[in-house]
């Protein structure tokens, strides 16, 4: 695996792998990349940043690039909750209180747990690709479009799909990447660097769990028990949102969520906006979008 230049912070669970960039007193901004996804996601988002006088963190999240578990015998959860703590821990560990948070789909949803549950520690949000969901009940109806769209989902909780990921992993996110978003012409180098960062031993596993534990297939870290308990709670969000999405959006669709309802849940502020022929991956695809939405959320 090609490894890109990054320091590494040891969290509770991790050697947590991150990229830094712009001056060591800026403005911490935290960028949180998605799946099937890496920290290059941000290539085109962290470098202006960093010139305006920000100072970027871009983690590989656990089971992505050259983050490694300290444990070899530690359980390969990977709970939107878990995952936070992570995020929470590598700002602990690099000495920032408060941080402006932009994530990207899983990003996102990790994101959107930080400003839930530790508010004094996020500034400002920019989501991406995701709404404000905290869980699907069991019983609760079902969008089924979503849930078409949702396929590998379903896929990942066979025997079928963990096959698929571990012998077959870049045919099959390569063909993610060109139904989720069906007007980028992505090259090949670009996917082939960003897979680069799903050779890591842990991936498979990490993949497998974060899926299977969102929809009650497997069992529930229970180190984060009570986090769990207050997020099922759907939290208000207070500080000021800019929430975006790609209209072609293959994964997660647009109109499977509006901006009335999604305003219902944060109290600080909230913009959506949805983003004409864009997919999926809209760090990739319109990161300019991302930057102005930034820029935006800077006050």
């Amino acid at each position: 695996m090609n490894e890109r230049p990054h320091r590494v912070v040891t969290t509770e669970d991790l050697h947590l792998a991150c990229e830094e960039h712009g001056p060591a007193d800026g403005r911490p901004l935290l960028l949180l990349h998605g799946w099937p996804d890496s920290a290059g996601a941000w290539d085109a988002v962290a470098p202006p940043c960093a010139a305006a006088g920000w100072r970027v963190i871009v983690p590989h999240l656990r089971g992505f690039g050259s983050t490694r578990f300290r444990d070899p015998s530690a359980p390969r959860t990977a709970q939107m909750t878990t995952m936070a703590c992570d995020a929470l821990q590598l700002l602990d560990g690099l000495g920032i209180e408060r941080a402006t948070v932009v994530g990207h789909d899983w990003g996102a949803r990790i994101a959107y747990v930080l400003a839930a549950l530790w508010p004094k520690r996020v500034e400002r949000l920019v989501t991406v690709s995701v709404p404000y969901q905290t869980g699907i009940p069991s019983g609760a109806e079902m969008n089924y479009r979503q849930g078409h769209a949702y396929w590998y989902q379903w896929f990942f909780a066979s025997d079928r799909g963990r096959e698929a990921l571990q012998g077959n992993r870049r045919e099959l996110c390569r063909y993610l990447w060109r139904t989720w978003a069906p007007g980028w012409n992505f090259s090949e180098a670009e996917f082939e660097a960003t897979a680069a960062a799903w050779d890591n031993p842990d991936w498979v596993e990490i993949t497998l769990h974060s899926y299977r534990v969102r929809w009650g297939n497997a069992p529930q870290d229970p180190r984060f028990a009570e986090l769990e308990a207050r997020l099922k709670k759907h939290p208000i969000i207070e500080m000021p949102t800019v929430q975006l999405h790609g209209a072609d959006d293959g994964a997660s669709l647009a109109d499977a969520a509006t901006a009335e309802e999604q305003a219902k849940s944060f109290a600080g502020g909230f913009r959506r906006e949805i983003l004409p022929g864009v997919g999926h991956f809209v760090p990739r695809e319109r990161p300019g979008a991302i930057l102005n939405a930034i820029a935006s959320s800077r006050g």
